[in-house]
């Protein structure tokens, strides 16, 4: 009989209050599974960095459980502290010692061999872009640097989940590149990585799921493909081209007719604009434009405009999450 994988992280009912009835969180149930990259969303004061806090030993729950590589957080700390690592948004470094000296400290204070220490620690360093700066002190670190400095401390002793907490916010595009390219490796090696992130677009790339909390609760789960097609299919905005005058609507509403049976009307308008729902995505494009060809329509402009996070997140809590997309710099092709 086949065993049953246990998840990598599993709450249930996970919840924490605070002094003068503040809950923080209310009763959240999660399942990660073994080497899934799981991104978790929320805006300011939804409960996203209380829940991390309570996942890795530094805030006891006040209700409801949860485990780590099947250990209890609030009865089996330490077992959870060496299954883990953490990259926390602001990086508690110590600036007067060299990156090679940290990675070194790092491996000898989680108990790896001597023997190993200095081999172990030159990997990592070299992993992450950092092998011509390891004997550089790590005041002379670009703020990029330092994030890559902490990941590689984070993964010294081969731990099996990874939590980053916004591990881009404010980096160049560059390094921020570099960071999703080792998520990805990490997670091709097996390892389990818990992603909060400001940055809509960094969830949509890296996480294979994605769950949102809003005021304590999760409000959404699942794939992001699978989360955009409930707010909705995508849709294809075509612009005819030499209609003007009075013919505007009358080429609109020709137009219509001869794309009706690809999908579904959102709009015509007096613009020779049509905008029509596709289930098919950019399949449908060719025969629609084949159609409109058929019907006597020159298309000036045909584009694919799909639901994002963006919109998922404004369904489900309400709102947009400030600034994910306007901070987030471009990541390098």
């Amino acid at each position: 009989m086949r065993a049953v994988q246990r998840p990598a992280i599993e709450t249930i009912d996970l919840q924490r209050s605070f002094g003068g009835g503040l809950k923080a969180v209310q009763g959240i149930d999660l399942a990660v599974a073994p080497g899934e990259v799981y991104g978790f969303l929320g805006p300011n004061g939804a409960g996203k960095t209380t829940t991390v806090r309570m996942l890795v030993t530094l805030l006891r729950p006040t209700g409801g459980r949860a485990t780590i590589a099947g250990f209890d957080v609030a009865t089996r700390p330490a077992e959870v502290r060496r299954r883990i690592g953490v990259a926390l948004q602001e990086a508690a470094l110590d600036l007067l010692m060299t990156g090679r000296e940290l990675m070194e400290l790092q491996a000898t204070l989680h108990g790896i061999p001597r023997r190993v220490v200095g081999s172990r620690a030159a990997e990592l360093i070299d992993r992450v872009g950092l092998a011509q700066a390891a004997e550089r002190r790590v005041a002379t670190y670009s703020g990029g640097m330092r994030r890559r400095l902490d990941l590689a401390m984070a993964l010294i002793h081969e731990p099996q989940v990874l939590f980053l907490d916004e591990p881009t916010t404010g980096l160049d595009p560059t390094s921020r590149a570099t960071l999703w390219e080792e998520v990805r490796r990490l997670r091709d090696e097996g390892t389990t990585v818990f992603l909060t992130t400001q940055y809509l677009e960094e969830a949509d790339q890296l996480a294979d799921r994605v769950g949102i909390i809003d005021h304590g609760r999760l409000v959404a789960e699942g794939t992001p493909a699978a989360l955009k097609a409930e707010v909705g299919l995508p849709h294809l905005d075509i612009t005819l081209a030499g209609a003007d005058g009075e013919d505007l609507s009358a080429a609109a509403e020709s137009a219509a007719r001869a794309v009706a049976p690809y999908g579904e009307l959102c709009a015509t308008t007096a613009g020779a604009h049509v905008s029509l729902r596709v289930a098919d995505g950019a399949a449908a494009m060719a025969p629609v434009v084949r159609a409109l060809d058929e019907a006597g329509h020159a298309v000036e402009g045909i584009e694919l405009v799909r639901p994002t996070l963006d919109d998922v997140f404004a369904d489900k809590t309400g709102h947009r999450l400030e600034g994910a997309q306007a901070d987030a710099p471009a990541v390098p092709a």
